[in-house]
């Protein structure tokens, strides 16, 4: 069951349409399997759970030809597991760490040990993410995130909160814009 929510919270946000229309190449996902599994976040953690939501994320990126970065929890400063080629593609700083559950999460260590060639990165500018379990993303979306309501609010017991971003809206009253 929570492979399907947030396989299909994933897809239902990438595809979504908007008045943008611009793609969403690169995803956040910030992920609680302690929430997800009805405890407190960063009190609970669940492995096996972390593995599942790691990998639902994951086929929808991939089915869907997006870029996916997995935030880590505070005890590695919100640090982001994504593909090296990733971070070489938008030239991301790569800092040394290997996440784990207890520093890291157990979403973004699952993401670490089921990709290609991992890295972390200290930060990144999203195009939109998945917040699950209240973990926080906001910092690594781009600076205009509007947030989104998805067919659900729930991935197991955590609270689901999606968001995409656009571009701003810069000149005042006499502006025209092309959105």
């Amino acid at each position: 069951m929570i492979y399907e929510q947030t396989k299909n919270a994933c897809l239902e946000l990438i595809h979504l349409d908007r008045s943008d229309a611009r793609p969403i190449r690169l995803m956040v996902v910030g992920a609680s399997s302690s929430e997800a599994a009805g405890g407190q976040i960063g009190k609970a953690s669940q492995p096996e759970l972390g593995s599942v939501i790691a990998q639902a994320v994951l086929d929808a990126a991939n089915e869907s030809g997006i870029d996916v970065a997995f935030q880590c929890c505070e005890h590695l400063n919100r640090a982001l597991v994504v593909e090296r080629r990733v971070a070489e593609r938008y030239q991301y700083e790569i800092v040394c760490a290997v996440p784990h559950p207890k520093a890291g999460g157990s979403v973004a260590s699952a993401a670490y040990r089921k990709m290609e060639d991992p890295v972390l990165v200290e930060s990144i500018s999203a195009d939109a993410g998945l917040d699950i379990g209240d973990t926080l993303i906001g910092m690594h979306l781009k600076s205009v995130a509007v947030p989104v309501r998805l067919s659900t609010d729930r991935i197991g017991e955590a609270h689901l909160t999606a968001a995409f971003t656009r571009p701003r809206l810069i000149g005042g009253e006499r502006a025209r814009y092309s959105l």
